[in-house]
């Protein structure tokens, strides 16, 4: 396990364009596997989890081209440029899927294989993946008609055998993404509606690639609706820079005395700007430049400052657009001014670590005064953090966290794990090095 230290930082400047975006580049790849022809996506996500994704629409039956793509502006962005040639909605055979630490692959691929026919997949993964549930789309499915098995009813290994599904009202006890994405894909192998009732917005990524592919998607305050089709036709994607990876440099620069930093083509669809809204409340100015809303999802370069900041509460409907940035906002916290309180954040239990309880440890860790509680954390600003040495429990936004964290701090931290970053931002260290080396 890689050991790397953080030394406390100059000021950071300079520009950077972050890695794509990894929800968009998981949906866009399972749809174009889904679809008729060939699908282009331009700026796919080089990285562990989405690489998994690719491999596993493979085993299913689709041909993939990949190129490497170093990247020169909007129209050829670092990562990959992908063509995925698609099965069908109903042709992916039979195999065993190893999703590898990919989360969002083992939550959304069981509601296309649902309601293919006589088909057989299992679903598996590291060991991480094996303490993370998957009971949450396998009780909605089952009222569709779907028939799962797993481990203690709750568990990876999940098993699938394909049968015929019909479209149910379904309403989430908790808003999340990958649940709801789950069941619209179920819903267009399904006989009549399916209709998903959020308590609060979620990213709708999901929904934007299928209306773009042709299926018919209504969304109604937190309602999505969406009919079954007999094909989708998914065309071509541009993948933005992804806001949760732009989040660290981001918040490094809010931390670090004198700092200045631009991130370039970052997409702020608006169900995923959380973060931004938060920051802004506890005293961030944070300019838009170069803004493209186009008619697939917005980006911006973001601009941002070293802050002073202010303790605020946060909850509510922000909880579903910021929540893979909540551990940032309890370390932004610990420089602020008063106690912050993070409520409604139950869904960070469920990630690659109880993020509640990984990033209580850690900052703890380093000087900071946190409690965890049942559905957040309550934490005391210090106005900045000691340091010292964390462990990223083979979760890659702990170990980033960890990284800032050290740029921030009065001694420097050392990142016990910090390999884990790759599978979301590979190049990190390379990237915070650009920020700090001028």
């Amino acid at each position: 396990m890689s050991s790397t230290r953080f030394a406390p930082s100059r000021a950071l400047r300079g520009s950077l364009r972050p890695p794509s975006d990894k929800s968009i580049s998981h949906r866009a790849a399972l749809i174009a596997a889904m679809g008729e022809g060939t699908a282009h996506v331009n700026g796919y996500l080089d990285g562990a989890d989405t690489l998994s994704t690719l491999a596993a629409i493979e085993k299913l039956g689709a041909k993939v081209t990949r190129e490497r793509n170093a990247g020169e502006g909007v129209l050829s962005p670092p990562g990959l440029t992908v063509w995925i040639d698609g099965v069908g909605l109903r042709g992916a055979r039979s195999t065993e899927i190893d999703v590898g630490n990919a989360g969002t692959l083992l939550r959304l691929l069981p509601g296309w294989l649902s309601g293919q026919v006589g088909e057989r997949w299992t679903l598996d993964g590291d060991e991480s993946i094996r303490r993370r549930p998957v009971d949450r789309i396998a009780a909605p499915l089952r009222q569709m008609g779907a028939q799962l098995t797993c481990r203690e009813d709750r568990l990876p290994p999940l098993e699938i055998e394909g049968s015929e599904l019909r479209g149910i009202t379904y309403e989430m006890p908790i808003a999340s993404a990958q649940v709801k994405s789950c069941l619209l894909f179920a819903g267009l192998l399904a006989e009549g509606e399916t209709r998903v009732i959020e308590p609060l917005s979620s990213r709708d990524h999901t929904e934007r690639m299928l209306k773009a592919a042709g299926a018919s998607v209504t969304n109604e305050e937190n309602v999505v609706a969406i009919q079954p089709v007999e094909s989708l036709e998914p065309g071509e994607l541009l993948v933005p820079a992804d806001i949760s990876s732009a989040a660290f440099p981001l918040i490094a620069a809010v931390l670090v005395p004198g700092s200045e930093v631009a991130l370039e083509e970052v997409g702020v669809n608006p169900t995923r700007t959380g973060l931004l809204t938060i920051l802004e409340r506890m005293g961030v100015e944070i300019e838009r430049e170069r803004e493209v809303k186009g008619p697939g999802e917005p980006f911006a370069t973001l601009r941002v400052r070293s802050t002073p900041l202010q303790a605020i509460e946060v909850g509510g409907a922000e909880i579903p657009l910021a929540i893979d940035e909540l551990p940032l906002v309890a370390l932004a916290a610990c420089f602020a001014e008063g106690t912050t309180v993070i409520r409604d954040a139950e869904e960070l239990r469920r990630k690659e670590s109880d993020r509640i309880e990984t990033v209580t440890a850690a900052l703890r860790a380093l000087g900071g005064h946190v409690e965890p509680t049942e559905d957040g954390m309550v934490i005391e600003g210090t106005g900045g953090l000691r340091g010292g040495t964390i462990e990223s429990h083979g979760d890659h936004r702990i170990a980033m966290l960890g990284a800032v964290a050290g740029l921030a701090s009065k001694e420097g931290v050392e990142v016990v794990g910090m390999d884990a970053a790759a599978v979301s931002y590979p190049g990190f260290e390379r990237d915070l090095a650009s920020l700090t080396s001028r």
